[in-house]
């Protein structure tokens, strides 16, 4: 998903970020547990809790509600999250995806426009940034591009999790920033699909007719079972929470995953394209 800031938009001072997680910290430490401790306790990986104690993830709301609890925090954890407010290099209109993305059991992304941005590699990503319209100043690029490649993190940071992507052919032959970023670009993707909780479809170009010619979705699943969907177009990104309407881009998904190359044939199709770059 096209998660970058747009000019005008409202950065999150990084000190805000920094002092939640050194609040957090102050906390666990005065209730005798390490992070490898408290990580279960809270229902959040290691590496997770490490990245909110370091400054470097906005907590979700359900973080902010369980470490109060099980630190006894009086109240000042909640009190701290008050004054966060979202990061740089974060739209407006992606912000609550991201705040649920944490905590996803499950998540399904498809796309047609370009690589998903949990795939992108940092050369990927900075091509995007340096195009965009309107132009970004150097600083701007530099925030997207950091904050881009944490949220890739998540891949590594949620090693239970269950992910599905389904990608157009036409976005991995398109040479975004030329064939040397595009073989590194599919370099990685295929790497991601040698873990075991991630799997990788593409949807041929020969298919013709499939289920997602709407345009991109994302579906996501949280730990009580309840399940959301994200759609996006310019400048804007919807998030849906009505049962029925996540049910019809559950259907489409379903539809779209018995549509795609099946993974090993996807590996397969990967492995041609870059060959031919």
């Amino acid at each position: 998903m096209a998660d970058e800031v747009p000019k005008g938009s409202e950065p999150e001072t990084s000190e805000s970020l920094k002092a939640f997680g050194e609040v957090v910290k102050v906390f666990r430490r005065r209730a005798g547990l390490t992070q490898e401790q408290f990580a279960p306790l809270v229902g959040y990986s290691l590496p997770m809790v490490a990245s909110i104690e370091q400054g470097r993830r906005l907590p979700s709301k359900e973080f902010v509600e369980r470490a109060e609890e099980v630190l006894d925090a009086f109240g000042a954890l909640r009190a701290a999250a008050k004054h966060l407010t979202r990061k740089e290099g974060l739209a407006k209109w992606f912000e609550k995806w991201a705040e649920l993305e944490p905590l996803a059991v499950t998540l399904y992304t498809f796309e047609n426009r370009l690589v998903p941005g949990l795939f992108q590699t940092p050369a990927y990503a900075r091509t995007l940034f340096e195009e965009q319209i309107p132009a970004m100043s150097d600083d701007q690029i530099a925030s997207n591009l950091a904050r881009r490649v944490e949220r890739a993190n998540l891949l590594t940071e949620l090693p239970h999790t269950i992910f599905s992507f389904i990608v157009e052919e036409h976005v991995l032959r398109r040479q975004v920033g030329g064939s040397e970023i595009m073989r590194e670009q599919i370099d990685h993707i295929v790497e991601l699909g040698k873990r075991r909780n991630i799997d990788i479809q593409i949807m041929a170009q020969s298919r013709g007719y499939h289920a997602g010619l709407g345009g991109p979705l994302c579906l996501l699943e949280t730990d009580e079972n309840t399940w959301y969907a994200y759609c996006e177009g310019q400048e804007t990104g919807q998030l849906i929470t009505d049962s029925k309407v996540v049910s019809i881009i559950q259907q489409r998904y379903a539809r779209m995953r018995a549509q795609a190359l099946p993974v090993e044939a996807s590996v397969g199709l990967l492995r041609e394209i870059r060959g031919a770059l």
